[in-house]
C-alpha cells in the first residue's frame, strides 16, 4: 500500500476514537494533548499507557509498547500488518455508513419526504428514530461527506455514490440495515424502486432485536416492519422481499419460536407465503400464515385505517 495512503487511513481514525469503541476511557488528560488510561494491551492498576490526540501515537511505559493505529490494531487483535489494514478499512467503512445515515435522517424534514412518510401512514418520530430511517434528497450527500474529510473513491467504494459521482439512493427513503442500506424511491414511476447497496440485502431486517424472540412476524418490506413497529408489533422483521435467502432462513429456524407469516395478499406473496411455512415446518419450527385483505400488504393495510386490534384478528386467525 502506498505510503500516503497508509498516512490517509491512519490519520482519518483517532486512537482515542478507536479504543472507546472497545469501551476504553482514559483517567486523566494533560494540557498537551495527551490522555492516560489502564493499558488494552496488558493487565495492570496503575494507568500508564498514553495518547498523544495530536500525533495520533501512543506509548505503555508498562508494557514498553508504542506506536501508531496500524501497530496498535496489530497488537490489541492480534493481527498481521495487512490484516490490520483490511481491519481499518472495515472499521472506516462503518464508519462512512454511520455518518451518511445522520445526514439521511437530518433530511427527513424535507416536504417530499414527509409527504411520502405520511402516504405510507408513517408519523411516529419514536419508530423513525429507532429503525433510523432518513431520506436522500440528492446532489448534497458527496460534498457533505467529503467535507467530514472522506476521500472520493471510499464514497465509490461503499457504494454511496455511483460511477456519475450521483447518491446512488437518491430521492429515496433509507433504511439502516446492518453493513448496507436499503432505499425506497418515492418516485411512483421510477423502474428499479427497491435499491440495496452493492453489498446485498444480508440477514433480515432488525434481526439483533429478535435473535431470542419466542414468536416473530416475517413481512415482505420495511415499511411493512416500520407500520408494524408503529402500531405496537415490534417484533415484526423482513427478508426484503417474498424469497429468503440462506442466511435470513437460518436465522429462522435457530432456536424455537413460532413465525407468523404476513406476505404480500397477492398472488405472489401467498405462494411464497405457502411454501416458506412448509420450509419452516419441515425445519422443526412453528410456522402460520397471516392473511391480509385482497390487495393489501401490513403498510398499506395500517396506512387504509386498520387498528391494532384489527391485526391482532388475522393473527388469531392466522393459517398454518
Amino acid at each position: 500500500m502506498h505510503r500516503d495512503r497508509l498516512d490517509e487511513l491512519k490519520n482519518r481514525i483517532g486512537l482515542l476514537d478507536y479504543l472507546s469503541r472497545y469501551d476504553w476511557q482514559p483517567c486523566r488528560r494533560s494540557s498537551g494533548g495527551q490522555v492516560a488510561g489502564l493499558c488494552p494491551l496488558h493487565t495492570e492498576t496503575r494507568p500508564s499507557f498514553w495518547i498523544h490526540t495530536r500525533k495520533n501515537l501512543f506509548y505503555c511505559h508498562g508494557c514498553g509498547r508504542g506506536g501508531d493505529l496500524i501497530r496498535l490494531v496489530q497488537l490489541y487483535h492480534h493481527l498481521t500488518f495487512p490484516e490490520a489494514i483490511a481491519h481499518l478499512r472495515r472499521h472506516t467503512t462503518t464508519s462512512l455508513l454511520d455518518d451518511a445515515i445522520a445526514f439521511y435522517r437530518a433530511q427527513l424534514h424535507r416536504p417530499e419526504a414527509i409527504a411520502y412518510l405520511d402516504q405510507r401512514g408513517l408519523h411516529d418520530p419514536a419508530t423513525l428514530a429507532t429503525l433510523g430511517i432518513g431520506y436522500a434528497p440528492g446532489a448534497c450527500l458527496a460534498a457533505h461527506l467529503l467535507d467530514l474529510g472522506y476521500a472520493p473513491d471510499q464514497l465509490r467504494q461503499a457504494g454511496l455514490i455511483n460511477p456519475e459521482g450521483r447518491d446512488t439512493l437518491y430521492r429515496r427513503m433509507v433504511f439502516p440495515h446492518g453493513a448496507t442500506l436499503y432505499g425506497r424511491s418515492i418516485d411512483p414511476l421510477c423502474r428499479a424502486p427497491h435499491r440495496f447497496l452493492h453489498t446485498g440485502k444480508g440477514g433480515l431486517f432488525g434481526w439483533p432485536w429478535h435473535p431470542s424472540a419466542p414468536q416473530v412476524i416475517l413481512v415482505e418490506g420495511f415499511f411493512d416492519v416500520a407500520a408494524l413497529w408503529q402500531a405496537g408489533f415490534v417484533h415484526a422483521t423482513c427478508g426484503g422481499g417474498t424469497h429468503l435467502n440462506s442466511t435470513q432462513f437460518q436465522q429462522l429456524i435457530t432456536g424455537k419460536r413460532t413465525v407468523r407469516i404476513a406476505l404480500d395478499a397477492d398472488a405472489a406473496g401467498q405462494q411464497a407465503a405457502l411454501s416458506l411455512s412448509t420450509r419452516l415446518h419441515q425445519a422443526g419450527q412453528q410456522a402460520r400464515r397471516i392473511l391480509l385483505p385482497q390487495s393489501h400488504d401490513p403498510a398499506s393495510y395500517f396506512a387504509a385505517g386498520a387498528s391494532a386490534d384489527d391485526f391482532r384478528t388475522l393473527i388469531e386467525q392466522a393459517l398454518p
